[in-house]
């Protein structure tokens, strides 16, 4: 019955993946980008011309720059996606992803603090200023970071045998599938409050939340097939991570850009570490 519930879910992941990776999907979604903010910077200048009314969200595009906010929300949206479908090859990548999703969204928040800028009167700096640079240059720090973790990364095959590993593989597919629905759930209700209260929620932290919840159970999986201190100490300093990310996408600017970078310098040493040690596990695979 186990091996019947992994197979079925390793055949509609795989399905749900190639779709997503495909030349087709890759177009729709730049042409929804695009699409999306023309509209937004169109629906913008009539509101602001006072030639339609928008009711609840005329506060928000009564900013000019409130279509790119609009752009970059769903451009984070797509990288939760990918995000997904990422799970299933490897943890670490996994963990880079999500650290190239932060910087998405400080990225994002740059753009927010931007447009709140009401005034370019430079006598007197504004807080916005401030963020932003605090924003741009922890996403510039991630970024970097990201790129030195990338070039020393090395993976050990967890498992001993073939049919183990492909296993362990079917079991992160598994739980994949279930991340999208969790995903799906928290979409539906961001744009039901989207549509009743005029205010979207884009609750990323939320994701981030059922994230730790994922990494844990990917965590007690990995104890069937080994108790290898390194390993083990690897996959459960990726939760912590995981969990720093979480606290950063709660806290207040210039806080949420320290532990987010403080986060990904850990994973750099943790990444240096770990290679330092892998030359003494045994079945070493360089991926």
């Amino acid at each position: 019955m186990n091996r019947f519930i992994l197979n079925l879910s390793d055949k509609l992941f795989e399905f749900l993946k190639t779709i997503w990776e495909s030349q087709r999907a890759n177009r729709m979604s730049s042409y929804v980008l695009v699409i999306t903010f023309v509209l937004g910077v169109i629906v913008s200048y009539l509101d602001r011309s006072n030639l339609i009314s928008l009711g609840k969200w005329e506060e928000s595009f009564s900013n000019p720059f409130f279509a790119i906010e609009i752009s970059f929300t769903l451009l984070l949206i797509l990288e939760l996606l990918s995000l997904i479908f990422v799970l299933s090859k490897s943890v670490a990548k996994s963990v880079g992803k999500q650290f190239e999703l932060l910087s998405l969204i400080f990225v994002r928040s740059g753009f927010k603090e931007f447009s709140h800028i009401n005034s370019f009167n430079w006598d007197t700096v504004p807080s916005e200023v401030i963020n932003m640079f605090a924003y741009a240059f922890g996403a510039l720090a991630i970024f970097v970071i990201m790129g030195f973790n990338y070039k020393l990364q090395m993976h050990s095959r967890l498992t001993n045998t073939e049919d183990d590993e492909e296993t362990f593989i079917q079991s992160k597919k598994l739980l994949a599938l279930l991340l999208l629905i969790a995903f799906a759930i928290i979409g539906f209700y961001d744009i039901k409050a989207l549509v009743t209260t005029g205010e979207y929620l884009h609750s990323f932290d939320k994701f981030y939340s059922v994230l730790i919840f994922s990494d844990i159970i990917i965590v007690l999986i990995a104890l069937r097939y080994t108790l290898n201190y390194y390993r083990i100490f690897r996959y459960s300093a990726f939760v912590l991570v995981t969990i720093f990310i979480r606290i950063s996408l709660s806290t207040n600017v210039h806080y949420n850009v320290v532990i987010g970078v403080v986060a990904a310098i850990f994973v750099l040493l943790l990444t240096f570490t770990y290679n330092y040690f892998l030359k003494a596990l045994p079945s070493k695979v360089i991926q």
